[in-house]
């Protein structure tokens, strides 16, 4: 065989040096004819892969052609007609027809199971409307923003459970815990700063003219703090009991004389006393990083026997004395007469604090009791809720005395915590004002 392919590649080497016409010795004939047959498997290789890959787009421009096809014709059939998924869907008739039937309330249903007039609902709903309302799809529709802006109300007056909501509004229970998020976000975000702010200018003007008229000069708003009940958190739980042994976040607030909030804080621990929750507010912060040390425009001051007294606020014996920050006198000592007037007097101006907490807490029913929402959520919740106050006390939308929380501790309802008193107050110039104030009240009251 060997011989035989050796004459063979001999005669081709010879035919294809005639068929080119070169003139080669017979000893370059193998070598010419290993170079062809070289060239001939690079060609054949090259073709090969040539036609794969034409084969290959040929297959994927079939690929995108049916493709393109198939999106036309949903799209197409989408405009027709609507598509049904009765899988994503489930018939919750009690609901649909309780909601049905809330549209038809009266005024004083309507409030009774909302906590809010038909006016100020409607009011929400065009305030934070856009901000919930969700895009509608092929396979259903979505809430509406009136039912969302329903389910949260229903949720903060009553905290009830998801599945006894979900039932009554015909929607999921997980549904119902992502509307109670969504809408108390698009509260806070949208209408946070617009109804939660201390006062200026005029405000300020007639703020301090209404705490006059309750007989205490110099005044723009009363701070205090008030326990909200949690559930036990997971992470770090010991540190949310406070002194009555149930778990709480703290709110601290600042209110006017129209029982409005002005100033919302909360979220910290249960177990943290009231001045280390104020060092660590943007309030403290705000008017101790001032030059002045004052937190409200030093214009506003009065000056008496040669010690200026500025705008400030007034709170308890738990917080500190500060120029900004006025309290009573301790009862550990005897008091003057002028002391115990004017710690009388503060005292009473001060009660705008508690009227406002039992408002909110009696209309917000979800600030009396321990919820399941997760703990950090709890300060947007209280702030949602305090923002709702503002503006039910805006429009007039008024509180009703069957709200009324009951001082008693029931299965509802969880004792405060007793307050201990700052003990870090010193003499300072603080001290002064409260001393010239003491003594000078009358006078003060005329400026």
């Amino acid at each position: 065989m060997e011989p035989h392919s050796e004459d063979n590649s001999s005669l081709t080497a010879a035919l294809l040096c005639s068929v080119l016409s070169l003139s080669v010795p017979s000893a370059f004939g193998s070598q010419m004819f290993e170079l062809y047959q070289v060239q001939a498997a690079l060609l054949r290789r090259r073709r090969v892969r040539e036609m794969m890959e034409r084969d290959r787009r040929r297959r994927q421009y079939l690929r995108r052609r049916r493709a393109f096809l198939l999106s036309s014709i949903a799209a197409i059939l989408s405009l027709i007609t609507s598509t049904n998924r009765h899988i994503w869907v489930r018939n919750r008739s009690p609901g649909q027809n309780f909601w049905s039937s809330a549209e038809s309330f009266d005024d004083e249903e309507w409030k009774a199971q909302f906590r809010v007039s038909r006016a100020t609902f409607d009011y929400l709903v065009e305030q934070i409307g856009p901000a919930i309302k969700r895009r509608r799809t092929n396979y259903r529709a979505p809430i509406e923003p009136r039912r969302r802006l329903a389910i949260t109300l229903w949720w903060f007056a009553r905290s009830g459970e998801y599945r006894s909501i979900a039932n009554m509004f015909g929607v999921g229970i997980a549904t119902v815990c992502m509307i109670v998020r969504q809408v108390t976000s698009a509260i806070v975000d949208r209408l946070y700063r617009r109804f939660v702010s201390l006062p200026s200018g005029q405000r300020l003007d007639d703020t301090i003219r209404a705490f006059k008229d309750r007989c205490y000069p110099q005044c723009a708003g009363a701070i205090g703090g008030t326990h909200i009940p949690i559930a036990p958190p997971r992470n770090n739980p010991d540190h949310y009991i406070n002194k009555r042994g149930w778990h709480s976040v703290v709110l601290q607030a600042v209110v006017d004389h129209s029982v409005c909030f002005t100033d919302v804080y909360a979220g910290w621990p249960g177990s943290t006393s009231s001045a280390t929750v104020l060092a660590s507010s943007d309030l403290y912060l705000k008017a101790e990083d001032r030059p002045d040390g004052y937190l409200f425009p030093r214009e506003k001051s009065v000056v008496v026997d040669g010690v200026e007294i500025p705008v400030h606020l007034i709170g308890d014996a738990p917080f500190p004395l500060k120029p900004w920050l006025m309290k009573g006198y301790s009862q550990e000592h005897q008091l003057s007469p002028e002391q115990r007037r004017f710690t009388y007097t503060l005292t009473s101006a001060r009660s705008v604090v508690d009227a406002a907490f039992a408002r909110l807490k009696g209309r917000w029913r979800c600030l009396l009791k321990k919820s399941d929402i997760d703990v950090s959520m709890m300060p947007r919740v209280v702030a949602a809720c305090c923002v709702l106050h503002n503006i039910c006390e805006n429009l007039g939308d008024c509180f009703l005395p069957e709200w009324n929380v009951e001082m008693a501790p029931s299965a509802n309802y969880l004792r405060q915590p007793e307050t201990k008193p700052y003990e870090g107050d010193t003499y300072c110039t603080a001290e002064v004002i409260r001393d010239t104030i003491t003594y000078n009240l009358l006078t003060i009251l005329q400026y």
